[in-house]
């Protein structure tokens, strides 16, 4: 299983993305599953398309999510009490809400393979010490 951030989801579908090209080559090389994502991705995925592509490129978003090329975990109340303190923990980066919840699905899942262009999944720590593997 591979996270999937926004900024991926939205290269893959915006051709005129500057990383649109290395992250069709990543997403050839990973494993082929799904990639998982959470609401808070998606929902950033979907108004960043709205910008660059309008309601088609949201609707490639859609027939991801439609032919399981995508699945979006169902975030716990717990998950977000855990969020909310990882919020706090690296409110110097900042954290912002979608980064948090890849953070907690990672913790949940004991998944350390992320997809995306963010260079802060560099500083952030799975239960405060393992490193992400961050593709591309």
């Amino acid at each position: 299983m591979t996270l999937c951030d926004a900024g991926p989801l939205v290269a893959l579908i915006d051709t005129s993305e500057n990383s649109h090209a290395r992250c069709v080559a990543a997403l050839r090389q990973l494993p082929p599953e799904p990639l998982l994502t959470t609401w808070p991705c998606f929902t950033e995925a979907m108004y960043l398309l709205a910008q660059s592509g309008g309601y088609t490129a949201q609707e490639a978003l859609w027939r991801m999510l439609a032919t399981d090329g995508l699945g979006i975990h169902l975030l716990t109340p717990e998950e977000a009490g855990r969020m909310r303190n990882l919020m706090r923990q690296y409110r110097n980066v900042p954290m912002d809400l979608a980064d948090a919840s890849l953070v907690v699905v990672a913790e949940t899942l004991h998944q350390t393979r992320i997809f995306t262009l963010d260079n802060d999944f560099h500083i952030y720590r799975i239960f405060g010490r393992d490193a992400f593997e961050v593709i591309p």
